[in-house]
């Protein structure tokens, strides 16, 4: 309760300072819109309808492409942690790969894909991937060598060891990797939908660029909240019960 009651207020004090600096008239409202303006916009295009469809066309690229990186990521992290010569060359093949940009790959989606759904996919599976990857490698090589060698003893052999004791062991790092991809994931997508136009359906991030180009930035900053408010949402909803649960596993929560 506490903590709710600090977060209300310390987000109540950023909105104070927001509608104080638009109501000192040092800038002007086309360039930052009063808070009550941005409201009327997420207010008018809600009831519209026209947020609600683009989150649910953006929400669903990143779903996808989300899933399919960590279904590649996941299976390549655990080869990669098995030989020194993989760490030296898928690794370091993912590790420079994550550095890259999201922004980066959308050019040779276009130049491959052409302006189609599967130019997205591909720049958020490429945001995606590389993380979970390099997570997964992390966590599978610090895991304690007790562990493989008394899974060993028991018996337990290939798979069996792999499903059963290294990938347990290494929740805590897959986890985080997975976190970490999401958020690449999200700029990969925004990355992709402002630049990328198609007719398939408009996301968050074409409505982004056309409140930029109508210089519409009550649209702009609308959008960017909600953007925000998803992955708020989605760290609360999926990722947080994830990191409790492993916390309380293996006794490293906070008190």
């Amino acid at each position: 309760m506490r903590r709710t009651l600090v977060a209300i207020v310390f987000f109540g004090a950023l909105l104070l300072i927001w509608q104080t600096a638009t109501a000192s008239g040092r800038w002007s409202p086309v360039l930052l819109p009063p808070p009550w303006l941005v409201a009327q916009y997420l207010w008018d295009a809600g009831r519209d309808g026209s947020l609600l469809e683009a989150t649910l066309v953006t929400v669903k690229r990143l779903l996808v492409g989300y899933v399919i990186g960590i279904v590649i990521g996941l299976p390549l992290g655990l080869l990669t942690s098995t030989s020194r010569y993989l760490e030296d060359t898928v690794g370091a093949l993912a590790l420079g790969l994550q550095t890259l940009p999201s922004v980066c790959w959308v050019p040779l989606a276009l130049l491959w894909f052409g302006q189609t759904e599967f130019a997205m996919l591909f720049v958020v599976v490429m945001g995606t991937m590389w993380s979970v990857v390099l997570a997964t490698n992390s966590g599978a090589r610090n895991i304690p060598p007790i562990y493989a060698r008394a899974a060993r003893t028991m018996g337990s052999r290939g798979v069996d060891m792999w499903t059963h004791v290294i990938l347990p062991a290494a929740l805590p790092y897959v986890v985080s990797g997975m976190k970490q991809g999401w958020a690449f994931a999200w700029r990969s997508l925004m990355a992709a939908e402002i630049f990328v136009t198609i007719l398939t359906g408009f996301g968050l991030g074409q409505i982004l660029q056309y409140g930029r180009e109508l210089n519409a930035m009550d649209q702009v900053i609308g959008v960017m909240l909600v953007i925000v408010a998803i992955g708020l949402a989605a760290d609360k909803l999926l990722f947080s019960p994830w990191e409790r649960f492993l916390h309380r596993r293996w006794g490293t929560g906070l008190k």
